[in-house]
């Protein structure tokens, strides 16, 4: 059996890996690279394999980043199906037409303001493609064994990082590979904890906190410091989260704020039709959640959903008090880049982010107290107000990374290090060698493996 690294390589984005076996050819996770240019780039080289000749995807969660390449994977010409849970399909269905229609929308944009080099500048894949490409997916349940391919066997256990995301273990008889995907958090407000598992041979593991803990202060009373704070000065809270997971989150630490008296009863907006459809489908897989069918009802109803990209446009002649959740949660597309651009430069507003800022983003740039971000080519000065909640990440820490690695029963043979930055990574590394005595490595974009 290989192993080959097609991704999420020193960089949290773009998880892709390639599992041979024989003439069997599966990968597991399928993600656009996000952040610094060089690595956006590689969505558009030719692939390292060609798509025709793998026989199946199986994916760790629905994120972009572990998802966002397959409609370019089959307009490329694969052709077998895409195995996942099926809270995972149904997130699927909203996040990838979603992320051609924002390409498209980008594009157009570019060539109406004359913003690429490129005449015209294109979409990396279309609505339509992405549409295509659901025809080829095949929910399967959890803790369940089934064959994607000739001599090899799949299982999926919940990983606790958003609602389907899983943990996937692959063996052939002879050896077992385990793949963590995102690892969730034990004691998550919204979502139950990962699935403790046995082990494996040969395990691939995250890193995006590898070189980190989370906060232990109460998110809850942060963001509503911050809430209190921006409202007293009449200004705009602008929060950049992920529509599937974070957006949930939020809305949660809202509703409780409110119900508690904590935050002023100020409007709050979500702006992401993509995030009101995920909520549908996060209460729809209620197994994956710690809240009750009461408050999720709660929770759906702490915003105001604005649908229309003419709504949206409004929400930026408005003035505070009020609260604007909308995608991405890096800033690196979608409505909220144009809510940045509006409220930015207003010392009463605040930019509040929820989680990891990859590097080459601007929520990286925005969050490393740079003066300016710039967004549809021209500066935007920052002067509002500039705010973290580390805690409310949807990633386990570096510790909670080893708590749950310690209850494995097979110490794998080898472990191999991804989805983080380099510091992050060769942290992981070490303390993983050091508490566990495991033998670990980082491997390069496009390193093969040999699994003996």
């Amino acid at each position: 059996m290989h192993l080959q690294f097609l991704g999420a390589t020193n960089t949290v984005t773009g998880s892709k890996y390639l599992l041979e076996r024989g003439d069997a050819r599966v990968m597991v996770d399928c993600g656009l690279f996000q952040g610094y240019k060089q690595l956006r780039l590689r969505n558009w080289s030719p692939p390292p394999v060609k798509p025709s000749s793998i026989d199946a995807v199986i994916l760790t969660h629905a994120h972009i980043d572990h998802s966002g390449y397959l409609p370019l994977l089959a307009r490329q010409g694969f052709s077998g199906k895409v195995y996942c849970s099926a809270a995972t399909y149904d997130l699927c269905r909203i996040l990838l037409p979603d992320s051609g229609y924002l390409q498209e929308e980008e594009a157009a944009y570019a060539n109406q303001h004359r913003l690429s080099k490129h005449r015209p500048a294109l979409p990396l894949y279309t609505r339509d493609d992405a549409e295509r490409c659901l025809k080829l997916f095949h929910p399967v349940p959890w803790k369940t064994s089934w064959s994607p391919a000739p001599g090899l066997n799949v299982s999926l256990s919940p990983s606790g990082h958003m609602a389907g995301s899983s943990f996937v273990r692959v063996d052939d008889g002879a050896r077992s590979v385990l793949f963590s995907g995102d690892i969730g958090r034990p004691n998550d407000l919204v979502l139950r904890a990962p699935t403790l598992m046995d082990g494996a041979d040969y395990l691939v593991v995250e890193s995006t906190y590898g070189d980190r803990e989370h906060p232990r202060s109460d998110p809850l009373f942060q963001l509503g410091e911050v809430i209190r704070r921006t409202a007293a000065r009449g200004g705009v809270v602008v929060i950049p989260a992920f529509a599937v997971g974070r957006a949930q989150s939020l809305l949660y630490c809202i509703h409780l704020l409110k119900t508690q008296g904590a935050i002023p009863d100020l409007p709050v907006y979500l702006n992401s039709p993509m995030a009101s459809n995920a909520m549908d489908v996060y209460w729809k897989h209620k197994e994956d959640l710690r809240l009750t069918p009461e408050e999720c009802e709660a929770v759906a109803a702490t915003a105001r959903i604005v649908r229309t990209p003419e709504e949206s446009e409004r929400l930026n002649g408005k003035r505070g008090p009020m609260v604007i959740i909308a995608a991405s949660g890096m800033a690196t597309g979608g409505r909220v880049v144009h809510h940045i651009k509006a409220f930015a430069p207003d010392r009463r507003n605040t930019l509040l982010f929820a989680g990891f800022q990859a590097g080459g983003t601007r929520g990286a740039t925005i969050t490393q107290g740079l003066p300016n971000v710039r967004i549809h080519g021209k500066d935007v000065p920052i002067r509002a107000e500039v705010a973290q909640l580390e805690d409310l990440s949807a990633h386990a820490d570096a510790t909670e990374i080893l708590d749950w690695l310690g209850h494995f029963k097979q110490q794998p043979k080898r472990t191999f290090i991804t989805h983080g930055e380099p510091d992050a990574a060769d942290a992981m590394r070490q303390r993983i060698e050091r508490q566990l005595g495991w033998a670990c490595c980082v491997p390069d974009y496009l390193e093969r493996a040999e699994l003996d």
